[in-house]
């Protein structure tokens, strides 16, 4: 009875502790403006604050999912919110920019609180539970964002947004508290212990790095100049060392073999392409409802209730993961990857078409959340059928560090088509902020298409491979 009363309240504590990764994400979009005029800066260089935090996030995000492989999954779970803790109160304190971004990359190991938490409930929960509960680990992060970002536009046009980061330190510490009281103690007896991939872990971070640090800073730097050349070159050079040392070692960061399983290689191509799609719809609806009015476009959303613009997203990712429960059963896994596609590509649609008004936005955030919702709860599930116990964690941190590095692509590409169209008042043109958006709906547009082709290939080869079986019987 205790046992069942310890996994009944274990799914809970851990979406809690995976909701501290959109608490922590919503202190960056929102703030930019606010912390360039804090700091004396240009809103270029406040977009460090971002950038230093993607960086992080796309290091740590694999080390600590194939540490949570290991025996001691709960340990590492309360180090990484510890440094999370320490980073926030950092950022809350911090006299100058510097400092403030040191503290921003301790936040950075958010992102890789979800497969932490994925490889916990892998663990400790009931068969039956462990796949409802991965799924809805997994779209946890775009579910509360619908919730952070309301919050935190509350809380830093209401007070400062020194507040905003006080308030993540006390989730982060609730979360270490309940963490602690709740996930089962002492080393995991079923978990293997072999060596960490220290090298692996090197190299892949200098690769994922050297990208993401390209791709954010090409629109600032210039795509052909020196510094963005040597960022990929050194990103190609690395990862092409790193894949040749995962080969050949006996346990690597990430098992390069058990990816090229045709369902999990699917799941990671999904989450690459609608991580970019995704990261522009939201940046350029969260830039339309702020923008002022004489853009033509803008709806001149205060801070206070431009967080708001994003809960739409949550409802509709909440939603999508309750119906995706229900029907899971009648419908394939790999069926949602398409589906979900088909609804993020009509909020494109939508969104490219119609976005003048506030209702606009908050129907195309809606259909976002519920399109992203269905494919995110699918791909941990696809890939926790096919992957082992004890590779678990690092191929959903692989699958994570795709989403962050599609985010960084859409970041990049709408920054990069904005800055090509400014208005002498600063603010985007409308023809830019079209642009934007007909680039985000044709890729995603993109992404269905090659889903679909690969639906009707797999089940065209499937119902081959069943007759030829009939034949053979």
């Amino acid at each position: 009875m205790s046992e069942r009363r310890e996994s009944t309240r274990l799914l809970p504590v851990l979406i809690y502790a995976a909701l501290c990764t959109a608490i922590v994400s919503s202190l960056g979009m929102l703030l930019v403006p606010t912390i360039a005029e804090v700091f004396g800066i240009s809103v270029g260089s406040a977009q460090w604050m971002l950038t230093v935090n993607l960086l992080v996030g796309a290091i740590a995000t694999p080390v600590l999912g194939r540490l949570a492989d290991g025996p001691h999954k709960k340990q590492i779970l309360v180090i990484a919110l510890s440094i999370i803790l320490a980073g926030s109160i950092l950022a809350a304190l911090a006299p100058t920019f510097g400092l403030f971004l040191v503290g921003r990359g301790m936040q950075g190991l958010s992102y890789g609180i979800v497969p932490i938490t994925i490889a916990l409930a892998r663990r400790y929960l009931p068969a039956e539970k462990s796949g409802p509960g991965i799924s809805s680990l997994s779209v946890t992060v775009s579910t509360g964002i619908g919730i952070g970002y309301p919050l935190t536009g509350i809380i830093a046009g209401t007070f400062d947004y020194r507040i905003a980061f006080w308030f993540a330190a006390t989730f982060v510490l609730s979360a270490i508290v309940v963490v602690l009281r709740t996930v089962p103690s002492g080393p995991d007896e079923l978990a293997p212990r072999s060596p960490f991939d220290l090298l692996g872990a090197i190299l892949m971070g200098l690769g994922v790095g050297g990208i993401l640090l390209g791709v954010s800073e090409g629109p600032n730097w210039g795509w052909t100049s020196l510094p963005t050349l040597a960022a990929f070159a050194l990103a190609v050079v690395v990862l092409a060392a790193w894949v040749v040392v995962e080969l050949r070692v006996e346990h690597p960061l990430i098992n390069l073999r058990v990816l090229k399983n045709p369902e999990v290689l699917l799941a990671n191509a999904t989450a690459i392409g609608l991580g970019t799609v995704m990261y522009m719809g939201l940046s350029i609806g969260s830039l339309i409802a702020q923008a002022p009015a004489s853009t033509d476009y803008g709806i001149a959303l205060p801070v206070f209730w431009a967080g708001f613009v994003m809960f739409p997203l949550s409802v509709g990712s909440f939603l999508a993961n309750r119906l995706m429960h229900v029907i899971a059963r009648r419908i394939h896994l790999p069926t949602f990857l398409p589906l979900g596609a088909a609804i993020v590509t009509g909020s494109s649609l939508l969104l490219y078409l119609a976005h003048s008004t506030l209702w606009e936005i908050l129907l195309g955030m809606f259909l976002f959340g519920v399109g992203t919702g269905a494919t995110y709860a699918a791909m941990p599930s696809l890939i926790a059928r096919r992957v082992a116990a004890q590779e678990l964690g690092s191929a959903v941190s692989f699958n994570q560090v795709l989403r962050t590095v599609g985010g960084a692509f859409g970041s990049a590409i709408s920054g990069a088509v904005l800055a090509t169209h400014m208005a002498p008042d600063l603010h985007p043109t409308a023809a830019g902020i079209d642009l934007a958006l007909l680039i985000s709906a044709a890729a995603c547009a993109v992404v269905l298409i090659a889903l679909l082709v690969n639906h009707v290939l797999t089940h065209a080869a499937a119902r081959v491979g069943g007759a030829q079986a009939g034949r053979e019987a």
